[in-house]
């Protein structure tokens, strides 16, 4: 049995989580959904973004499936995001985020590109202060050696499992290793971000940790990328790169970015890992204009909770659940942000019903 976190969160995640849960309902596994709360309602009602049941709760389970978190652009005192908290409470330290072509429209082809970020520092660390009678801002980035290394070490180990073969299923299987397809292809490539030609000390640790790495895996090609120009070429020739390993702040901007590429973030899963947890959620906020309204995209959601199943070996439902999103997907029905007229229960219904399909052939 399957002990599986939900955690809705804010706006549209209240609606894509269960659409996420009754799939999983769906593909034959035992499962136990255990709900839990966090988020800015949840610190309006209760003084607390991620109450102490919550993580309580999560020490008992296998997994969980996060929704999204509506945190405000303006300091409140007493709020910070769960999802940061979790991601260090919980030692998530590697946020893992596959990026790869899908039938629609704007989607680029020949993308199979995966995004190892470092997932507990930098600037996420939020130590930042007020200064000169508050006319100056200065925040701390903090960059460590141990944890440049361990997300390296993950890049190349995941670099050396994954296959080049187009059309496979982001997973991450029991040896905590994601690939990209079952079929054998050629080596992956690496490529190592930074902004080491400015930030001479905190990114030049970074990447000199991430070479020092790289030495120990002489199999597998690694190159440099400054962050400004990684945007740039990722934009034009996404197909070329395989695993990008970076920073916390820059991971996180390349692969929204990179979302853009492939479909948009209506589309992209991502998994938070550690060593005895994943955390799976999508990457998209919890968008409060369309918050309620039925309106919002299942897919990236559906997709994590495919993720989550791969950790656990679960490969052939994770793989049934892909099978059943790309078909959705090249055939409709589509909700509006892909440039169809469903609504969430809509989509998730017609992936329940393509995962039937599936399991009678």
């Amino acid at each position: 049995m399957y002990r599986i976190a939900l955690i809705p969160g804010d706006g549209i995640g209240k609606e894509v989580v269960p659409a996420a849960a009754r799939v999983l309902e769906e593909i034959g596994l035992p499962l136990h959904f255990v709900e839990l709360e966090a988020g800015w309602e949840t610190f309006q009602r209760t003084g607390h973004a991620l109450p102490e049941e919550t993580v309580a709760g999560l020490k008992s389970c296998h997994g969980a499936l996060f929704g999204a978190v509506s945190s405000p652009s303006h300091r409140v005192p007493g709020y910070s995001s769960p999802i940061v908290a979790l991601r260090r409470i919980l030692d998530l330290y590697a946020n893992l985020r596959p990026l790869v072509s899908a039938p629609v429209p704007g989607s680029r082809p020949g993308v199979e590109l995966l995004i190892v970020r470092e997932n507990t520092e930098c600037l996420y660390v939020k130590r930042e202060r007020l200064e000169d009678n508050g006319d100056t801002a200065i925040a701390e980035r903090v960059i460590t050696r141990r944890a440049s290394e361990r997300i390296a070490r993950m890049a190349f180990v995941l670099a050396g499992q994954r296959q080049r073969a187009k059309g496979g299923v982001p997973s991450i299987d029991s040896g905590r290793r994601l690939s990209l397809s079952e079929e054998a292809g050629k080596r992956a490539l690496v490529t190592v971000v930074h902004k080491a030609n400015v930030l001479s000390v905190t990114d030049g640790l970074f990447r000199e940790a991430a070479l020092a790495v790289a030495a120990e895996f002489p199999h597998i090609p690694v190159e440099e990328q400054l962050v400004d120009s990684m945007a740039y070429r990722m934009i034009l020739e996404p197909e070329r790169y395989d695993v990008v390993v970076a920073p916390n702040l820059y991971g996180d901007i390349l692969s929204d970015a990179g979302a853009a590429l492939v479909g948009g973030l209506g589309l992209i899963p991502s998994a938070n890992v550690g060593d005895e947890f994943v955390l799976a959620e999508p990457v998209h906020g919890s968008a409060p204009d369309i918050a309620g309204q039925g309106i919002a995209n299942p897919i990236a959601t559906i997709r994590a909770a495919g993720l989550l199943l791969a950790r656990w070996g679960e490969s052939a439902a994770a793989q049934a659940i892909e099978q059943a999103v790309l078909s959705v997907l090249a055939d409709g029905p589509r909700t509006r942000d892909l440039g169809g007229t469903a609504g969430t229960e809509e989509v998730a219904e017609e992936v329940i019903g393509r995962l039937e399909i599936e399991a009678s052939r």
